[in-house]
């Protein structure tokens, strides 16, 4: 079976997180997939099926004869999409042979734009898979899953040699659960990779910083005809903070190693007011000075309008896995002569955001990221191509299977 046909079944089956939820899985639709991919395995011959209370799914391809010294290989993605786009109703559009240019998305209205995605004219030729302009697609990350499957699968068709290898497929990685509760033991890996990149040529070994900052903002009512020195409008407090931080360093103006803050969501009237923020930076000591940021308004705010007004509180989220990494750069080294075998050049890219990895790293499982192929994720405009990811599955053999 090719990865493309695996991710159109997977695709369809509703598996979106929520950010609402404390419990892991976050949302009991996880469990569908977890099921059908643990049956799915035990099919295939795979040992140790085993899908865990948390809708975890591991499994074991055993070390070929001649090669059981060599250490254990993690393939780890992520089941769960987006909370905040619809992952329901999937049906995704195959269009063979694409012409590389715009491309209307079903009945939506939304068009892909060679525009906007100025990669498109490079797919031309190869059948493209979109979603129908009204939810996304899933390919973050199910065509990661599909890969390391096939990828596996093809270990065991073409009798190649290779040592242990475990996958292990997570919930909640879109709401930033997704690693905490995978058993290392269980999986048994030496070190792992996720799949669950962009572009093939790219491999991902450092992240962000990653910290969520909610504000409080307590206002004072009074009626507006008598309110002079007296009304606090908590709305205004709330634009009032916004305004302080740089305006500058927001995500629609920062690019590569850049950090930010990006306002995620915001609510009031004038007795109180609310904002979510997440804060993002490479750098851990300019990461720090971003959050002090942050302390320094609440104080000018409290100082200003009385003790109480303004109250944040910040929540870590990730750290930057460049860390650990740095110390385990032989498996991206061995990832860059995977990609180059595979006829590409591999590059390495930081990643604006975070994967399992990044915690996995640090709970001592070196886990650097690898490219599905895919593009647009996180929306209507997500888009991969069955080529790519056949691409991708040639990519993780050369992974797997000895050097010589």
């Amino acid at each position: 079976m090719r990865a493309y046909e695996r991710l159109i079944r997977y695709a369809k089956v509703h598996t979106a997180s929520s950010e609402d939820l404390s419990r892991t899985p976050t949302t009991d639709r996880q469990f569908d997939l977890s099921r059908m991919l643990g049956e799915e395995m035990r099919g295939m011959g795979l040992q140790d099926v085993y899908e865990d209370e948390h809708a975890y799914v591991y499994g074991v391809l055993p070390a070929t004869p001649g090669c059981e010294t060599l250490p254990c290989i993690g393939l780890i993605a992520h089941i769960d999409t987006i909370p905040d786009f619809s992952g329901e109703n999937v049906k995704p559009q195959l269009h063979p042979d694409f012409n590389g240019e715009d491309l209307p998305l079903g009945e939506s209205g939304r068009v892909l734009s060679a525009r906007q995605f100025k990669h498109l004219p490079e797919l031309r030729g190869q059948t493209l898979i979109t979603t129908d302009g009204t939810t996304v697609l899933g390919a973050d990350d199910k065509a990661g899953v599909a890969e390391a499957m096939t990828a596996v699968e093809r270990l065991m068709e073409d009798k190649l040699p290779h040592g242990r290898v475990a996958l292990c497929f997570t919930p909640d990685e879109e709401v930033g659960h997704g690693a905490g509760l995978l058993d290392l033991e269980r999986l048994g890996a030496a070190y792992a990779y996720t799949v669950d990149g962009g572009a093939l040529e790219e491999i991902n070994f450092e992240t962000f910083n990653a910290a969520a900052a909610h504000w409080e903002v307590k206002g004072f009512n009074v009626h507006p005809g008598s309110a002079k020195n007296t009304l606090i409008n908590a709305n205004l407090v709330a634009m009032e903070i916004n305004a302080m931080l740089p305006a500058g360093d927001v995500p629609e103006k920062t690019v590569n190693y850049e950090g930010f803050f990006h306002l995620t969501d915001m609510q009031g009237c004038v007795e109180k007011a609310s904002l979510d923020y997440i804060i993002r930076d490479h750098d851990a000591a300019i990461f720090a000075q971003r959050k002090r940021t942050m302390r320094h308004i609440e104080k000018l705010i409290n100082e200003k309008y009385g003790a109480g007004t303004a109250v944040l509180t910040v929540r870590e989220q990730y750290r930057n896995m460049a860390e650990v990494m740095e110390k385990n750069m032989d498996i991206v080294e061995r990832a860059e002569r995977a990609i180059v075998k595979a006829g590409l050049t591999p590059k390495r890219v930081p990643i604006r955001g975070g994967t399992d990895g990044s915690q996995l790293s640090f709970r001592g499982l070196p886990c650097p990221n690898l490219g599905t192929g895919g593009y647009g994720f996180h929306g209507p405009y997500e888009h991969i191509t069955a080529e790519n990811m056949d691409k991708a599955v040639e990519i993780l053999l050369n992974v797997l299977v000895p050097e010589t």
